[in-house]
């Protein structure tokens, strides 16, 4: 987006009546969500942390300009949903801290565009309404009244310039930090704005089977938490929603359920960070939507194959439409690919509480050369054609990406099979990407086939990253990997068609930690490798 929709919203705004500003949100607010004591710790030793990237936050002003940190965390840091996180500490010192920090920030000179981003604006009124009694309600008049009228005349720019231009959860955001600013400054004629855009923007961020248009785990649990907090803010104001919101909740929460691994957690697709089970079993709660996991998310291309204690979570689906691509001010990308991975027809493998086959996780607030090494296709637990990506990583999302991605699924007295085709090599090696899976009625027998299908197909990897807890031990043949689970049981790793190997790994759950990977290599004009990986007997382990 371009400097230009804020010059036209000063134009707009020139010509209307001066506001009110109250000295405070006419309606109580609560955020709902609980924060991280560590993570509000490390804020008061002048650290924030963001998505594992850790920048420090000095007292200076000039700290909340261009040059802080990467776009994706001075979004955050002028988001202000940290706030929640010094609240979870509990303690004055830390209710003086956010203050100070606040304090600072209003003082600081207007030098980020980050700061002034729609979605920036939205995610920092919520922040700020949703922590009033925590930030502001007893601070000295001067600061109060400086925080209101900066909250108002954001919130005066935003709905002139609403529907918001990004085609990613940015809008949402946007959306949500309006209509909390137009109910507690009781703005009708801005609530009415609101109202009538939302509908649209609901269709817009969730497909019809329930995921998000940006295909991440991670930010479908963000949408649903903002799509409960429009629910809880329009009730408690007395406001009927519109049937979508009601019918979203209904689709996105059992749609989140189909991520969820044993342990709680989500798959770790498209951007996706580790996140506490007890925050995924609060959101779903407070969704009041009922109903099972889905096996297969049609519209976003996810499928879950289930059986005993066994879980796979694959990507079979394309990446999203680069339509409404490009950077906002700052470098915020605009398009719903934008921290979207090339990690096409890659899975994720659970036994019972315990994770065994994962991606590697993702950094999307570190700076290019990490976020992106995470973002790559070796980085995932699929096949690596010719040392490039499936799809093209670029500062705004994907360029060259898969155009056709197709998945069959097929059942018969429990076990299941899975075929899986994608083009993302087809124009720059002229191959595709095959990968069956097949699950036995036990779970405890996984079967895979990868082929490249190309005139002279050239040399691949197929990598299986495990989780952290697993040991893997290769055989003194070569021929297979024993990997041992934090449970005790074992499972085995069979291959032909390529040469195996244990290599490191790493793994951004939280922070990164080192793990360990088994890769299947095979030689240029093979075109296939086969795979299992069954459980152990307990006389054989």
């Amino acid at each position: 987006m371009s400097g230009s929709w804020l010059r036209g919203a000063r134009r707009t705004l020139s010509g209307l009546k001066p506001m009110r500003v109250p000295e405070a949100p006419s309606r109580a607010f609560r955020d709902l969500w609980p924060g991280d004591a560590a993570r509000g710790q490390r804020l008061l030793e002048g650290e924030l942390e963001v998505a594992g990237t850790v920048r420090p936050l000095p007292d200076d002003p000039s700290a909340f300009g261009p040059t802080a940190g990467s776009a994706p965390w001075r979004a955050a840091l002028h988001g202000f949903a940290w706030l929640r996180d010094l609240r979870a500490l509990g303690t004055d010192a830390a209710r003086m801290h956010a203050r100070d920090i606040a304090r600072a920030w209003l003082e600081a000179p207007a030098a980020d565009p980050v700061a002034t981003a729609p979605e920036v604006v939205g995610a920092r009124l919520s922040a700020w309404l949703g922590h009033w009694d925590f930030v502001a309600a007893t601070a000295e008049d001067g600061f109060r009244r400086a925080m209101m009228a900066r909250l108002a005349a954001d919130a005066r720019g935003l709905v002139v310039i609403l529907p918001a231009e990004p085609r990613h959860r940015g809008a949402l955001v946007a959306l949500k930090g309006a209509l909390a600013a137009a109910v507690a400054l009781e703005e009708e004629p801005w609530l009415s704005r609101c109202l009538k855009l939302l509908p649209a923007e609901i269709d817009r961020q969730i497909l019809p089977d329930g995921a998000h248009v940006e295909r991440s785990p991670g930010v479908l649990l963000l949408a649903l938490q903002d799509l409960i907090e429009i629910r809880n803010l329009l009730h408690g104001a007395g406001i009927e929603a519109p049937p979508h919101l009601a019918h979203a909740l209904d689709r996105a929460a059992p749609a989140l359920r189909l991520f969820r691994h044993g342990d709680g957690g989500l798959a770790a697709f498209n951007g996706t960070r580790e996140e506490a089970a007890s925050l995924l079993d609060l959101v779903l709660t407070q969704a009041q939507a009922r109903g099972r996991a889905p096996l297969i998310l049609g519209d976003a291309g996810f499928q879950r194959l289930q059986a005993g204690r066994t879980l796979v979570i694959a990507d079979c689906g394309p990446p999203p439409s680069a339509k409404g691509g490009g950077m906002a001010p700052g470098g915020l990308p605009r398009g719903a690919d934008r921290q979207h991975h090339a990690g096409t027809l890659s899975f994720e493998m659970s036994v019972g509480r315990d994770r065994l086959i994962v991606n590697c996780g993702a950094a999307p607030a570190a700076e290019g050369a990490w976020r992106d090494a995470l973002r790559a296709t070796a980085a995932h637990s699929t096949l690596v054609l010719a040392d490039t990506n499936s799809s093209e990583l670029t500062e705004e999302g994907l360029g060259r990406r898969p155009e056709h991605v197709e998945a069959e699924r097929h059942e018969a007295s429990g076990a299941q099979w899975l075929e899986a085709t994608h083009d993302g090599w087809k124009k720059s090696l002229g191959a595709i990407h095959r990968r069956r899976l097949y699950l036995a009625e036990s779970g405890d027998d996984l079967r895979g086939e990868d082929l490249v299908e190309a005139e002279a197909p050239p040399a691949f990897t197929v990598r299986f990253h495990l989780h952290h807890n697993v040991t893997a031990t290769l055989h003194e043949d070569g021929g297979s990997v024993l990997l041992r689970l934090p449970s005790g049981a074992a499972w085995r790793l069979r291959a032909r068609g390529g040469r195996i190997s244990v290599e490191d790994s790493v793994q951004m759950f939280g922070e990164a930690r080192p793990t360990t990977q088994v890769a299947v290599a095979a030689e240029a004009g093979s075109g296939t490798v086969q795979w299992a990986i069954g459980r152990v007997a307990a006389t054989e382990g």
